[in-house]
Order: structure tokens, then C-alpha cells, then sequence
């Protein structure tokens, strides 16, 4: 066995019986390799200690340190707020931030993160709105990697650091705005999602929603639920159906802004006065919906990104410190659609 260090893409070729070609793969693009070779290039690369030659000349010669953020940058632009935070956080640091894109994970049929960026030496790692395999999580509290999630839920990501907001309590929130604005028929247009694997913010918030409504005294047929692509098209067209319905739905409250401007668009293309016919909410409190007059539940992105990146330096410099779970506050940013 080569030393710890100076293991090359050869050695780890040859432990696992692949070519050089399937390695560097595995390193530089592990969509395209079958999940158990992916697996065992990847243990093999940890257990023999394996860094790509050009990472490590480049780590010899780099001055300051280097924080990896993965996400669905290119799905979602809220995440692009988030990586904001990050980037004021660390800029008077010095600190390099070596962005990695991710798939949408509702689009995906296999959405929990399976492997990661190994193509560049990291000091830290945040990872937002993508959750872990089991497997991920073990490997990262073996290595006692510097991790902090944000906006991840589920089992394996419990014991890291992390921040969240309460999906389901948001939901609640536009389901009490709603019901004080004297709405009784209610509809919920959600974000489709291709598995079952992990519970999606849009479910969250749904049965926030639904729950607060039930609370309330309001009938389960007066609750309807529809799911589509996060398309502005598709949840306008799921609008227009529910509009045209023999008892429409008087207020919607959708997954996020993008879904919401797309019912907005609806309301107004079937004549229907807004919000004294018909009020719509979103979620996140996007751009968008300054420009669309929106009423949304105000998503703190910016300061998630912050707050994240200083949790991640705090425990680089004490990594006995011990886990935290911040849970941010929301917040109802009323405007003229409801």
C-alpha cells in the first residue's frame, strides 16, 4: 500500500479493478458513473489517502483557505441569496469559495447527495437544499469533515451543524393570513417531485398549511391540493382549472414566489378581481414578487448564507465545538395580492 499522501489515480484504479479513465471520472464528474462503482472508487480514494497530483501543487502554492458550497444554484435563484451571505461572510477573510452546482433535487429521480467534490481539496463545506444518503453522512463524521447544512431535513443530517427554517410553520403563517382575511375555500399548488426519498420543502409547508387550516374548522374538501413542474406556466395553468371549478378556491397559497406569480397571472387572465375575488401568497420573498406585488412569506436567505458561513469558521478553528441547529425566524411580507 503506497504511503498515506502518495497514493496516485493508478493505485486507487488498481484497488478497485477499473481503468484510470473511470477514476477521473468519479472525481471530476460522478453523475456519469453507476452508483456502486462510484461507491468503491470512492472509498478506495479515502482509505488510500488519494489527492489529484495538480490539486495537490496548487494547495502547496495557495495562501489562504478554501470553503466548498454545493447547491441547486442553477434550479433555484434563492440559492444564489444564500451563496451571497456566504461570500460577505468570507470576504474580508481571505477564504476561497469554490462554488459546485447540483442537480434539482425534486426533478431527480435519485435526489440524495451520494458523493462529493473530491476535484479540489477543501477545508469546509456547505451544503444547501440537498440531502444525505447514509452513506455521505458516515463518511463525513468518520473523516470529521467541516460541514454545515442549510435548509436540509431529514435523519442522516442530524448530527451536523445546520440552518433551518420551519417549513411547516411557514405554511401555517399563510394559512392564519388567509383565514383572517375571511377565506373558507382554499387550494395549494405545490412543486411536483420525480421521488419519495426525502421529505421536500413544498410537502412540509403544504401540511403546515393544511394543518393550520384543519385546526381551524375548515373542511377537507375545501382544501385542494395540486402539484407541477416549477414551472410559472404549469401552476398557472393548474390555477385556471381550479378557477373554472364549480366552487373555486378564493385563496391559493403556493410552494414558492416563482409557482405564485404564475397563479397571480391566472387570477388576472380569468377577470377575477385581486385580492377582493382572489388572493394568492407565496414563499421566499424573491425579487419577483416585489415586482409582482406579491404577499409572501419572507425567507431570511441572505442571512442563512451568513450565519452558516460562521458556524463552518467557528468550527474549523475549534473542531471540538459542539453542533448547532439554528432555526431562523420568518416573517409575512404583506403586498397587494392578499
Amino acid at each position: 500500500m503506497p504511503a498515506p499522501g502518495r497514493a496516485t489515480i493508478y493505485d486507487v484504479a488498481a484497488a478497485v479493478g477499473v481503468s484510470i479513465s473511470t477514476v477521473s471520472l468519479c472525481m471530476n464528474n460522478p453523475a456519469r458513473v453507476r452508483p456502486e462503482t462510484l461507491k468503491q472508487v470512492l472509498d478506495a480514494a479515502e482509505r488510500l489517502g488519494f489527492q489529484p497530483r495538480a490539486e495537490a501543487v496548487s494547495r502547496a502554492r495557495r495562501a489562504h483557505d478554501r470553503v466548498g458550497v454545493l447547491a441547486p444554484f442553477t434550479s433555484y435563484p434563492s440559492f444564489a441569496r444564500r451563496l451571497n451571505g456566504v461570500l460577505r461572510a468570507y470576504a474580508k477573510l481571505g477564504t476561497e469559495i469554490v462554488v459546485h452546482d447540483h442537480d434539482s433535487v425534486a426533478s431527480s429521480a435519485s435526489p440524495l447527495l451520494a458523493s462529493l467534490p473530491l476535484s479540489e481539496r477543501l477545508d469546509g463545506l456547505i451544503i444547501m437544499g440537498v440531502p444525505l444518503t447514509a452513506e455521505i453522512a458516515q463518511r463525513l463524521r468518520r473523516q470529521r469533515f467541516n460541514v454545515v447544512l442549510i435548509d436540509v431535513a431529514d435523519e442522516a443530517a442530524e448530527e451536523f451543524s445546520s440552518v433551518r427554517i420551519d417549513e411547516a410553520g411557514g405554511g401555517a403563517m399563510a394559512a392564519r393570513f388567509l383565514l383572517e382575511r375571511g377565506h373558507r375555500r382554499f387550494a395549494f399548488i405545490g412543486e411536483e417531485q420525480a421521488s419519495q426519498q426525502y421529505r421536500s420543502p413544498s410537502e412540509q409547508r403544504y401540511e403546515g398549511f393544511a394543518d393550520a387550516l384543519r385546526r381551524a374548522g375548515i373542511p377537507a374538501a375545501d382544501v385542494v391540493k395540486r402539484v407541477v413542474p416549477h414551472r410559472m406556466g404549469r401552476a398557472g395553468a393548474a390555477a385556471l382549472d381550479l378557477l373554472d371549478s364549480p366552487a373555486p378556491p378564493t385563496a391559493f397559497f403556493a410552494h414558492d414566489d416563482v409557482l405564485a406569480g404564475g397563479v397571480l397571472s391566472a387570477a388576472q387572465r380569468s377577470g377575477r378581481a385581486v385580492p377582493e375575488e382572489v388572493a394568492v401568497v407565496g414563499f421566499d420573498d424573491l425579487e419577483l414578487a416585489e415586482q409582482l406585488g406579491l404577499t409572501t412569506v419572507r425567507l431570511p436567505f441572505e442571512e442563512s448564507g451568513r450565519v452558516a458561513a460562521e458556524i463552518l469558521a467557528e468550527r474549523r478553528q475549534d473542531p471540538g465545538r459542539s453542533v448547532r441547529q439554528v432555526l431562523l425566524r420568518l416573517s409575512i411580507t404583506e403586498r397587494s395580492s392578499a
